[in-house]
């Protein structure tokens, strides 16, 4: 009521019984009863007129319904640009929204999804800190780690996921609003941006401030670009991570197995039987699609921006609550179908270690590199362990070999 105030002076003052009605109205439309009045399609005028005028349009005419007013007279008692626009400009008002709409959809989706699933990854590497397996390098043989360490990597890779995901929320808490049609406040109260922040804070609990310099925040979208590129860089680790799993469960003869995916569904039309990773694949073209989103906002934010406004932002805005909306979603259904129910393979694990021709490496301290790449050669040739043809060598006597190929003292650095 208060923010209306500020400017309700002159040809068209606010009174509080407009101001109430256009507040139930606007609450009305923001819980969605109105959502069949919006017709308007994303694709418009690039500073988001079409769209604000509409929302303009819809409080106005069902604020005049709520107090018994005809909203089809030509004298509308609650005008659309007179009362409901007031102190605004779409230039400033559009991107607000932009701005509001994605972090608080970061902060009530996407991070909780990222913490659940930094936690089942974390619950897994503690779970598996005893599973010995091989590691592997350029998809080749590398030497031995723990399963719970490799899901350890996992969960830190969703740990700084999800600081990725704040920052991506901090990038946009500048508001625009308050700068009206090209960042000089012209026709609106000078306290009415920071005012609006603070009753933006107080409804969501998310500290918007107002803008710092009004020029660059209607003129530019570099806010909004860098918010995305952090949910890029969020995509390319869900890829990564996903993919590293369904790597992983591939076989379930001739391949890794050593993770052991849920069965969600048959895996083909013809070959009975056959289970596929789809919560794995699922997620990594989410990932892509969100990958590709971030083109649309590069090259609207730097294209988009001519002088005082940018002319891209129905395309940014939707965009990116578009990648916030699927990695939220996908991560919430790949903690559910994929890391609930996902076993380790401990016998098909641990049988690799002791077949690794990089179990050599361990003896590189005892007998030298060039030596035990001799050994290594000669152990793939010949189809034997490192270890039976070190013994049948007598390279080392049996105690000291058997400890320095322990796979286990290979998993931590030792003095």
């Amino acid at each position: 009521r208060d923010l209306g105030k500020l400017t309700g002076t002159g040809k068209n003052p606010l009174n509080d019984q407009q101001v109430q009605a256009m507040l139930s109205a606007a609450k009305e439309v923001a819980a969605g009863k109105m959502d069949d009045q919006f017709p308007v399609d994303v694709f418009q005028t690039g500073s988001g007129t079409s769209s604000n005028m509409n929302v303009n349009e819809v409080i106005a005419n069902r604020a005049i319904e709520l107090v018994g007013g005809d909203r089809f007279v030509a004298e509308k008692p609650i005008h659309p640009n007179d009362h409901v626009n007031m102190g605004q400009s779409t230039n400033d008002t559009f991107p607000t929204a932009i701005h509001v709409a994605v972090a608080m959809q970061i902060e009530t989706r996407l991070l909780p999804a990222l913490a659940r699933l930094r936690e089942e990854l974390a619950a897994k590497a503690r779970q598996w800190d005893r599973v010995m397996k091989i590691g592997r390098t350029h998809l080749m043989d590398a030497t031995p780690l723990r399963l719970g360490q490799e899901f350890g990597g996992f969960a830190r890779q969703l740990e700084l996921s999800v600081a990725r995901a704040r920052d991506a929320r901090d990038a946009v808490l500048e508001l625009p609003v308050g700068g009206t049609a090209v960042g000089s406040g012209i026709n609106t109260h000078p306290e009415f941006g920071k005012r609006v922040a603070a009753a933006l804070v107080q409804e969501s609990g998310i500290p918007f401030v107002e803008a710092a310099n009004h020029f660059e925040a209607n003129a530019q979208r570099d806010g909004l670009v860098s918010c995305h590129g952090y949910l890029r860089t969020i995509a390319t680790t869900l890829f990564n991570v996903s993919n590293n799993i369904r790597w992983l469960g591939s076989g379930p003869r001739c391949g890794f197995f050593e993770v052991v995916l849920p069965d969600r569904q048959p895996g083909s039309s013809i070959m009975p039987g056959k289970v596929n990773p789809v919560m794995c694949e699922s997620l990594m073209q989410v990932a892509a699609r969100v990958m590709g989103n971030d083109q649309t906002l590069v090259v609207s934010g730097a294209a988009g921006g001519q002088f005082q406004l940018n002319i891209m932002m129905p395309v940014m805005g939707q965009t990116t609550l578009e990648s916030v909306h699927l990695l939220a979603s996908a991560v919430n259904a790949f903690v559910d179908f994929c890391m609930v129910g996902l076993e380790a393979n401990e016998q098909q694990c641990e049988a690799a270690v002791e077949q690794s021709l990089s179990m050599s490496t361990s003896l590189n301290p005892l007998i030298g590199y060039e030596a035990a790449a001799k050994l290594t050669k000669e152990a793939f040739a010949s189809g034997k362990t490192i270890r039976e043809l070190c013994l049948a060598k007598g390279l080392l006597p049996e105690e000291q070999l058997a400890q320095a190929l322990d796979p286990w003292k290979m998993t931590e650095p030792q003095g």
